[in-house]
């Protein structure tokens, strides 16, 4: 069986045994609440992964792309939810082939958006269900008022080919009090006006947590909860023993004592530090911190006499693992120092 000492680098390392963990941990909390599970797959982008999710119970997958979606349905998940705004001739007939194949849902947060869906989709025996994105407080996508949701229920409801599906948000971390107060605000409008409002979906893996069972949310999307990370240990997520996702690198300079170079940048580690100080820091080594990036070389600066030598290899705990994922064409399970199995990222680049 192949080591990660025959590995070369940089190289994702996913210890399975943790992503296993996580996935049970996530579920148990949803099944304890109430709440159906539908993790996003935008963190590992792989249908083994996937499986394993809907295995432990989620009612089933989401995707942000068309793209990864056909990626998923060709490997045999079969729900599908795509909370994002389907524009174009191209990407709308890709969407009714999906709709044909398995059980998809969308969002809209415009009419423009809606026009084209209605356009598209006109087979009252077989509606596509259509979720109105809600902005909460994220600042993103998203209607600003409940009066603009309840317009667009009611064009949805009105369609043939459409079906209401619900109402779907994703809450700014840490403000899940004030998204709950806007989603029963729309949820007692929409019913007032005769449109019953069955699931109400939201995301993020801090605050997922924090849910109990008299949330108005009905379903979960939360992502990086499988493998984690340092902004998920410093939201109270996890510790680094729950992370389940290092990248291999190696030391190919030390300069100073206090500073050496890995052979992983910008490129394997990711600019995108979520608002951390630092990139990325190395497992097993106390004080050790990716503090700088270019593309090709990460800067680590040691503290409290700590060293590292020319040629070894070390595990760093990005930042956010979801866009580290996105960087790399595969990455290699592991149990301790064996490698299980090598997986292709299948759902990375996938467009549309």
């Amino acid at each position: 069986m192949q080591g990660i000492d025959d590995l070369d680098t940089p190289a994702i390392l996913i210890d399975a045994a943790r992503a296993e963990a996580n996935i049970m941990k996530a579920q148990a909390h949803a099944d304890r609440h109430g709440l159906k599970l539908r993790p996003h797959i935008k963190t590992h982008k792989l249908p083994y992964w996937a499986k394993k999710q809907v295995a432990a119970g989620a009612v089933g997958i989401t995707c942000q792309k068309i793209g990864e979606a056909e990626v998923m349905a060709d490997a045999g998940l079969s729900d599908i939810f795509l909370p994002y705004n389907i524009l174009g001739r191209a990407k709308l007939e890709r969407l009714k082939a999906l709709h044909g194949r398995i059980t998809l849902s969308v969002t809209a947060d415009s009419r423009e958006t809606l026009e084209g869906l209605v356009a598209t989709f006109t087979d009252a025996g077989h509606p596509l269900p259509v979720l109105v994105e809600c902005d909460t407080g994220m600042g993103r996508c998203g209607v600003q008022s409940v009066a603009e949701a309840l317009a667009l229920a009611k064009v949805i409801d009105q369609a043939k080919g459409l079906r209401f599906g619900g109402l779907m948000t994703y809450p700014a971390a840490g403000r899940a009090a004030e998204a709950e107060a806007w989603l029963v605000g729309a949820k007692q409008t929409l019913t007032a006006s005769g449109l019953a409002c069955d699931c109400i979906s939201s995301g993020g893996t801090p605050d997922m947590w924090r849910s109990g069972e008299d949330s108005v949310v009905t379903e979960y999307r939360p992502g990086t909860y499988i493998y984690l990370d340092r902004y998920q240990v410093a939201k109270g997520v996890g510790t680094l023993d729950d992370c389940a996702l290092t990248v291999l690198a190696t030391v190919v300079s030390h300069p100073t004592p206090a500073r050496a170079i890995l052979d992983s940048g910008s490129k394997a580690l990711s600019s995108d530090t979520l608002g951390l100080p630092e990139f990325g820091e190395l497992l097993g080594m106390p004080g050790a911190r990716v503090t700088g990036l270019s593309e090709e070389h990460g800067t680590v600066t040691l503290g409290n006499g700590a060293s590292l030598r020319i040629g070894e290899r070390v595990r760093v705990v990005p930042d956010h693992c979801c866009v580290v994922t996105n960087l790399f064409d595969q990455v290699h399970l592991i149990d301790g120092d064996k490698v299980l199995e090598t997986l292709p990222v299948v759902a990375r680049g996938r467009m549309g």
